[in-house]
Order: C-alpha cells, then structure tokens, then sequence
C-alpha cells in the first residue's frame, strides 16, 4: 500500500492504465528531469474528491498542473474553469475513466 492508501496491486492497474494525464492527455514523467518543470510529472488523482474511494474508477494520474489547478473542486465545476477552457480540457477529450465520473 502506498502513502495514499491505494493498495499495490491497483497501483500498478491504474500505472499501467494512466500513461498519459487523464485530463488533459499529456504523456506523464515519473520524476522530475535535471532542471525540469514539475508540470508533467505524475501524480495520484481522486476523480470525485473523496479519499475513502479507493477504487479503479477513482483513482487516476494526472500531471501536477491538472491536479494542482482541481484542487478540492468538483469535478463538474473544474471542467468549466478557465485553465481547462485554456488547455482544452472538456467532457469529451478527458479518458474514459473521467467520462464516467461525468
């Protein structure tokens, strides 16, 4: 189980699944590069901001500029926001997995 609580073998199911950022589709680091920005490197994802939900349908990865501009808010509130207007983040271009959470 990692530090979030999310057991090891859906860890590994969601890593194999999320290869690029469930929102807004760029391709996820695992770590920061030497001198790189931090915007692109994987993070744990909590679709509906619950954290007792601990399932494949809630737990994603995302880069840490999509999850840091989420933040706590809904998910039907955060895909109207300006910064996914601006990246071209939608109901329709978002992965499958955030499609149901819709």
């Amino acid at each position: 189980m990692n530090r979030w609580g999310i057991p090891r073998a859906l860890e590994e199911e969601i890593r194999l699944r999320d290869k690029a950022c469930v929102y807004c589709g760029v391709p996820l680091l695992e770590k920061i590069s030497r001198n790189g920005s931090r915007k692109h490197v994987a993070t744990w994802e909590h679709i509906i901001n619950d954290a007792k939900i601990i399932t494949r349908e809630n737990i994603a990865r995302c880069c840490a500029g999509c999850n840091s501009s989420k933040g706590t808010k809904l998910l039907t509130d955060w895909i109207q926001s300006d910064y996914c207007k601006k990246k071209g983040i939608s109901k329709h271009s978002v992965a499958h997995v955030v499609q149901k959470a819709l």
